[in-house]
């Protein structure tokens, strides 16, 4: 473990022990001091995840959005690297799939403002072809808010410093689709 990793653990280790020794429970971003990696803990996490739930991979600036629903857990990896894990165990899960959603704002950032930026598009393009849709970033947080209400969101939060890079993972159920749904619902409805 690199001296700096160490340290940001630390660090998160007195903010959760001061949260815990004032409250009756930590804050989710506590869940980041656990003894497991990033990556073992979203194995994990992922059996447990169905549709509803949502996957975020994003900058460092990504805000810690306060809904109990919402686990974040900072990586200290490169933003690419994280999201190529994510998008693999989702692809691997027998259980779900995902719509992709990127922030909106991503398509108008250029080198001059945003330095790195054309190598990160190249790179998300590379790994997740044309499957992201486009959404406004201040939409895809409010969705997540709105969504955590009920059910859990997991962020990623990558050491990346570049703005709207945010990636979002919306599960759903891999093996009943909408059209099975609609059909069965319809036929409840006709036998009541």
């Amino acid at each position: 473990m690199t001296m700096k990793k160490y340290l940001n653990l630390l660090l998160l280790g007195a903010l959760c022990l001061q949260f815990t020794t004032c409250s009756k429970s930590a804050p989710k971003c506590c869940d980041a001091v656990s003894t497991l990696s990033w990556k073992d803990e979203l194995k994990t996490d992922v059996p447990l995840l169905g549709h509803r739930n949502w996957i975020v991979v994003t900058d460092m600036a990504y805000p810690l959005q306060a809904q109990a629903g919402i686990k974040t857990i900072y990586t200290n990896e490169a933003y690419i690297d994280v999201l190529e894990f994510v998008y693999k165990e989702i692809e691997q899960a027998p259980h779900v799939k995902a719509a992709i959603y990127q922030d909106r704002e991503l398509l108008y950032l250029n080198e001059k403002d945003a330095a790195g930026i054309d190598v990160l598009r190249k790179q998300m393009k590379t790994l997740l072809g044309d499957k992201a849709l486009p959404v406004s970033h201040e939409e895809l947080i409010n969705r997540l808010d709105e969504v955590s209400r009920k059910f859990n969101v997991v962020i990623l939060k990558s050491n990346l410093t570049v703005p709207y890079t945010s990636t979002f993972f919306e599960l759903d159920c891999n093996y009943w689709d909408s059209a099975s749904e609609n059909a069965l619902q319809d036929a409840i409805r006709k036998g009541e």
